[in-house]
């Protein structure tokens, strides 16, 4: 269990560390240029902890069974089946003897790329960082690989389209769907999203959504529907994990004229907002609670924008934090922070701090199936 909140404390303790100055959208080159090591051994730790897991996760079992399965197969045989992007994976991993730990190596590399970009463009990146930890890392990408990668591509697509790239959403949202086919669900954002030329991304959006649904998930429509719809299925904890989505929403909605976000992010993080209440709200008329789960995984992304952002709705004036400036340059230097702010920024974000800490020692010592994560195996250190 040390390995998890190792994965937790560290970030939260850069992020405690500093509050927020003047929000900028992007970070300048001379803190990205200072903070590029520490960034990479985030990436580093992310992947080696992701890729290296042994017997982690719930569907650990099905992963080693699915490989087994492609095996020996003919390639175009394998580019034909369901989530051909991790199908070829297994293939690769298989033909080059790399077993699953080449499959989880190179999802744990896609999945950290994803979120250490994705958590770089927000104000407080630390502060992403940790709150992406308990559930987006431990939980969806050591326990669904498929989904993870999905994901963490997702990310990268938000990236480019708060950026005002729709084509690069597109892309990235695209290759994500080759890993877990419904990631499709978040092409008609991009058109929503759009900030020029929306008549004309709507139609080409579209199209390409149709393509895409045809080619990489119609065909897996009815036995998904008759799973996760006729049959019921329930998934234990979905209603805390939707309203985990739904408090940032919420927060978001009621507060969104003191958010400083440029006009096509606001525009973005507000469909995020209101996609995340209507699936809180479905979970009250529909017995489908495993659906409205994992479609909520996609919706994650909104956490780590929206605690990234809460703390400069207190920050203190340009005079004030410049003599707080001097004291911190280290930190600003070397982990991309920022100053120390004032003391209503720091309540906060040791209050968002708290509250993940708490999600995550309540799943780690009470969630129904955290049994499958405990303890964590390092496949190095097993023989």
């Amino acid at each position: 269990m040390w390995a998890y909140w190792a994965m937790f404390l560290l970030p939260a303790s850069v992020a405690l560390a500093c509050s927020a100055p003047a929000r900028t959208t992007e970070p300048s080159s001379a803190r990205l240029a200072g903070s590029n090591s520490a960034w990479v051994w985030v990436w580093l730790s992310i992947t080696l902890l992701i890729g290296f897991r042994y017997a982690v996760g719930g569907d650990w079992g099905s992963y080693i069974l699915l490989l087994d399965d492609i095996r020996g197969q003919e390639l175009v045989d394998v580019l034909l089946r369901k989530d051909p992007g991790y199908k070829l994976l297994n293939w690769v991993s298989a033909e080059l003897g790399w077993g699953i730990y080449g499959v989880n190596l190179t999802c744990g590399a896609l999945f950290a790329t994803g979120l250490v970009v994705f958590c770089r463009r927000q104000p407080m990146p630390w502060l992403a960082l940790t709150v992406a930890v308990p559930y987006l890392l431990i939980v969806v990408a050591m326990g669904y690989s498929r989904q993870g990668v999905g994901v963490g591509l997702a990310m990268l697509g938000l990236v480019a389209l708060s950026k005002g790239s729709v084509r690069g959403f597109v892309a990235w949202v695209l290759l994500a769907a080759t890993f877990h086919g419904t990631a499709i669900i978040l092409l008609p954002i991009s058109a929503l999203a759009a900030s020029q030329n929306r008549f004309w991304t709507a139609v080409w959006v579209t199209v390409v959504a149709a393509v895409a649904y045809s080619v990489l998930l119609a065909k897996d429509v009815e036995s998904l529907y008759a799973n996760y719809v006729d049959a019921g299925l329930q998934s234990e904890g979905a209603l805390v994990r939707l309203l985990m989505n739904a408090a940032p929403a919420a927060v978001l909605l009621i507060l969104r004229s003191r958010f400083q976000f440029d006009e096509s992010e606001k525009r973005l993080w507000m469909l995020f907002a209101m996609i995340s209440l209507a699936l809180l709200g479905a979970f009250y008329v529909t017995s489908a609670s495993t659906a409205l789960d994992r479609l909520a995984l996609y919706m994650i992304p909104l956490q780590l924008a929206v605690f990234a952002n809460v703390p400069y709705i207190f920050e203190r004036s340009d005079k004030e934090q410049d003599v707080l400036t001097s004291d911190n340059s280290y930190l600003q230097q070397n982990f991309e922070m920022p100053p120390v702010g004032s003391a209503n920024a720091v309540f906060i974000i040791a209050v968002v701090l708290l509250y993940y800490g708490s999600i995550q020692f309540v799943w780690l010592n009470f969630g129904a199936n955290s049994m499958w994560w405990l303890p964590y195996r390092f496949y190095p250190l097993e023989f």
